[in-house]
């Protein structure tokens, strides 16, 4: 039984929805599924919007065969080559024999790489600039190299005024048949999985995601159909907006986050001394993780949101708590910057986690480490009130 949608009366959603796939990429937990947005334009030429994902191309091709309603595919236009959006070119090769495959030279070169298929004569190459007549529909194609694979590129089209815009501005979750942003409840599911989405999956890019938003701004856009989640329609300006603030890597909130390590309970303890000393003081919103239970995902999603963030690590084997470790080479990773730091360390013989993590936030762009570090050694005591008082203090007054 199909599963599809009309974006416009032409233009339908044949994408599908993903509940069972637990971990995106085989890495980041979905809880909520995910969606693989594929889009069919009917036209004179009919063009397919890049495919989906292997695990849900029998879905796919239901939706597909009953939106041509008998016609064929002319173009196939593949936008990005990650197998969660290429996985069916080979298919629809072979079901479509006429059908031309629209790309650029280094689609063409990953075609090849994913896939033993003969593409001879069956190519259409784009560049910059380039565009695609369908009948009454034009595509406009713009190159958007990293956003967030080196192929990448994004399609406008004249007529209706649609971005189809490959990863960009995608999020995580299932669409449960809402297909626009304003048929889903962003505020209490969207808006937490298109930051982390965004942090996690584009986040290192900023300056290309920069780039792509100048190029984007020449256009008058209407609509934005991305690969993964709701098409935008009504928050063009917020999502744009979100995309702008996280690219240039400003915090969206003046906010306190606090990521500890805690073997034993210690350090966890200090850090709930602390968050309450820190409420005292005015701050509202606190929140804090144990970066042993919550995936690392999570926690990057929390450095783009908050201005402040407290690093609180046991010294473990005579270094960074393992867990935090592997926090910190993410957010260097995914190029994690301008934010305020307070560091706190604990250690029974040897507390030297805070040296390190400092010395891995000096790796990072224009960090603010606070000056003021708390080192514990086992167990934070009633006697060290006034340093704790004043490691808080520091922090609300940064704030």
């Amino acid at each position: 039984m199909q599963s599809t949608r009309k974006v416009t009366e032409d233009i339908i959603w044949v994408g599908c929805d993903d509940r069972r796939t637990a971990l995106f990429e085989n890495l980041f937990p979905i809880p909520r599924g995910v969606s693989y947005n594929s889009y069919l334009i009917l036209d004179e030429k009919v063009t397919v919007m890049d495919t989906v994902d292997a695990s849900v191309t029998a879905q796919y091709l239901d939706n597909l065969t009953y939106a041509l309603a008998g016609r064929s595919v002319d173009y196939l236009v593949i936008q990005h080559m990650e197998p969660d959006h290429c996985a069916n070119i080979e298919e629809l090769m072979k079901r479509y024999p006429q059908m031309k495959v629209v790309g650029n030279a280094k689609t063409i070169q990953m075609i090849q790489q994913f896939f033993a298929i003969d593409t001879d004569n069956r190519v259409v190459l784009v560049k910059e600039g380039d565009t695609l007549s369908t009948g009454k529909h034009t595509l406009h194609f713009v190159m958007a190299p990293m956003v967030h694979w080196p192929e990448v590129m994004v399609s406008y089209e004249e007529t209706t005024k649609i971005l189809f815009a490959a990863d960009a501005f995608g999020t995580f979750g299932a669409l449960n048949g809402g297909l626009f942003d304003d048929e889903v409840d962003l505020d209490a599911e969207w808006v937490k999985d298109a930051r982390r989405y965004y942090s996690n999956i584009v986040g290192k890019y900023g300056m290309q995601v920069q780039a792509l938003l100048k190029k984007a701004a020449a256009f008058d856009i209407q609509m934005i159909c991305s690969l993964h989640g709701p098409v935008w329609r009504e928050k063009i300006a917020w999502v744009v907006e979100k995309y702008d603030l996280w690219s240039r890597y400003e915090p969206e909130d003046r906010a306190v986050a606090i990521f500890y390590g805690s073997i034993y309970g210690h350090t966890e303890q200090a850090v709930n001394a602390l968050a309450c000393a820190l409420a005292e003081k005015g701050v509202k919103r606190i929140k804090a993780y144990d970066v042993s239970t919550t995936h690392v995902s999570e926690l990057i999603a929390e450095c783009f949101r908050c201005s402040h963030i407290v690093l609180a690590s046991p010294t473990y084997n005579g270094g960074i708590y393992p867990p935090m470790e592997n926090l910190l080479t993410d957010m260097k990773a995914l190029a994690v910057q301008k934010r305020t730091v307070a560091v706190m360390d604990n250690g029974t013989w040897a507390p030297t986690a805070g040296k390190q993590i400092v010395k891995c936030l000096e790796e990072m762009k224009e960090m603010n480490v606070l000056d003021l570090k708390l080192s514990i050694k086992s167990a934070l005591k009633q006697e060290r009130a006034e340093e704790l008082d004043a490691f808080a203090k520091q922090i609300a007054d940064a704030l």
